[in-house]
């Protein structure tokens, strides 16, 4: 069961992450949600996480200044970190990516969150929540 942290300043973007995460077949414990970075440290400090989904541009702290911060500190620094964004430059991906997270671009569906938090975390579970999750109802976030 993973214990996971959205951080996204859209309270209707962290809600359609939180509804893919459900239908994803992943193994969720406890989520959590903060609408920036500085809010998702505050999580952090009261509650074990297993996986952070994070957006890069947000107010007060971006995803990516919220990134330097937990690799710099040693209790968070191989926290699996999952960039959940539209960002479009390959630079910058590039350079979340050599920070140690991993990037999936918005829309995704609920198979692609799921594929890729197994990557990120090594979790083999396939539950399915929330009745399951059927591929042909072409939902896509």
């Amino acid at each position: 069961m993973l214990n996971i942290l959205v951080v996204d300043d859209s309270a209707v973007m962290r809600s359609m992450v939180i509804r893919t995460l459900k239908m994803s077949g992943v193994p969720l414990g406890s989520i959590h949600q903060a609408s920036n970075g500085r809010e998702g440290l505050d999580v952090l400090e009261g509650n074990w996480i297993d996986l952070l989904l994070v957006d890069l541009n947000m107010p007060v702290m971006t995803g990516e200044e919220m990134i330097d911060h937990l690799r710099a500190r040693q209790d968070t620094a191989d926290l699996p970190i999952l960039v959940i964004s539209t960002e479009g430059s390959q630079t910058r991906i590039e350079a979340i990516r050599s920070k140690g997270a991993s990037f999936i671009h918005k829309p995704f569906t609920p198979e692609d969150l799921g594929n890729t938090i197994r990557d990120l975390t090594g979790v083999s579970g396939h539950e399915q929540h929330d009745g399951g999750f059927d591929p042909s109802s072409g939902l896509d976030f």
